[in-house]
């Protein structure tokens, strides 16, 4: 009943969580590799115009077959052929098309810093980091190289708790080129 992506989404979390909590001894190795993903998908919410315009492709149901398209990539050499192919079909890529590009590399860079939720709204972005207290995304590098920019850089950004969730929290993101810069930030940061 409720279709095969979505059993195969919940199965994938179910296992995810009995590796990192009822069988973590067994998969101590794995769960401590530093490129383990935590988040699977990052949700992000904006006030910014990230879109295909009407004046760029004009037939809805085409626009509606490219955000189905794009929903389908899964990593930059997807993201970028299908670049590619939108400047093959439709010419030079406007502003709102390249932020809902960009959107995507946001959404990926976010997911490796450990956030599964970025809002980025009246020129503030808030990153929830992952909701489960136990998940061993608290004890990977990722995460210690969050605290260490957080020590660094104490006026760019601030950790705060609320309903029981840790999140980051940026003033003054105007464009999602920043939001993109200050977590890039994060994963330069160096933990010796």
């Amino acid at each position: 009943d409720i279709g095969f992506e979505m059993y195969q989404k919940i199965l994938n979390e179910a296992i995810d969580e009995l590796r990192e909590n009822e069988f973590k001894e067994l998969f101590r190795d794995r769960n401590s590799d530093s490129l383990s993903k935590f988040v699977d998908d990052c949700v992000l919410e904006t006030d910014l115009e990230v879109r295909i315009p009407d004046n760029y492709v004009n037939n809805i149901s085409e626009r509606l077959s490219l955000y189905q398209q794009m929903d389908n990539v899964k990593n930059e050499q997807e993201l970028d052929a299908f670049e590619k192919m939108l400047v093959d079909r439709f010419g030079p890529i406007p502003k709102p098309v390249e932020e809902l590009i960009l959107s995507f590399r946001l959404r990926w860079l976010a997911q490796e810093v450990g956030i599964e939720k970025l809002v980025l709204k009246t020129n503030k972005m808030i990153g929830y980091f992952i909701s489960r207290h136990e998940s061993g995304f608290y004890d990977s590098p990722i995460f210690t190289k969050v605290l260490h920019f957080m020590q660094e850089n104490p006026s760019v950004a601030k950790l705060s708790e609320k309903n029981k969730k840790l999140r980051i929290i940026y003033s003054d993101v105007t464009s999602l080129d920043d939001a993109y810069t200050h977590l890039d930030n994060i994963l330069r940061v160096h933990t010796e």
